[in-house]
């Protein structure tokens, strides 16, 4: 957890007279789904800041979110995009053959792929799919280096182990050095 979530998390009691567990038996009780509905019964209902009652919403529907880097990995590749974790496993160990510096960082639906900067982004984009965002800013798109907007210049699409070659490797490598 960083450091300003830590804080606001330990401020709390004295700023809104309730502790993050008290406020989650609050949300629970009402029995609200959407992340505005939360916000506004707090700010409304209770008085809390915008700012601490968006950071109470965050926390209470991240609650059992899975934390772990392994656990947010395995929660992408389970049920019907199982058949793309060796899809991804492929394009990980590829990667970080590039160097040392590789830093794999998983999120909830996405994967991140940094050096000093993110040079790729892997996700599962359906069942059958895997996605590949690639930052080569300057290369021209081709029929499977599609042009992108976004966090990514260029995304690609990998749908069968064969897939993850040399041309892929290429492009993701140029991203890294471009990192």
């Amino acid at each position: 957890m960083d450091a300003a979530t830590q804080s606001m998390i330990d401020n709390l009691p004295k700023n809104t007279g309730k502790s993050l567990e008290e406020w989650y038996a609050v949300l629970s009780h009402a029995g609200l789904e959407k992340h505005a509905e939360m916000v506004a019964y707090l700010k409304g209902g209770h008085g809390v800041s915008h700012g601490y009652a968006n950071g109470i919403v965050l926390q209470y529907r991240s609650r059992d979110a899975a934390t772990s880097d392994d656990d947010l990995v395995d929660a992408q590749y389970a049920g019907p995009r199982a058949g793309l974790r060796p899809l991804y496993e492929a394009v990980i160990s590829a990667v970080r053959q590039f160097g040392d510096d590789v830093d794999v960082r998983p999120k909830r639906a996405s994967v991140s792929l940094r050096r000093s900067k993110q040079f790729a982004l892997v996700e599962p984009a359906s069942a059958k799919r895997l996605q590949l965002g690639i930052n080569v800013r300057g290369t021209a798109p081709t029929e499977r280096l599609k042009a992108a907007t976004g966090m990514c210049t260029h995304n690609v699409s990998v749908t069968s182990i064969d897939e993850v070659d040399e041309e892929l490797l290429r492009w993701l490598r140029k991203a890294y050095e471009l990192a």
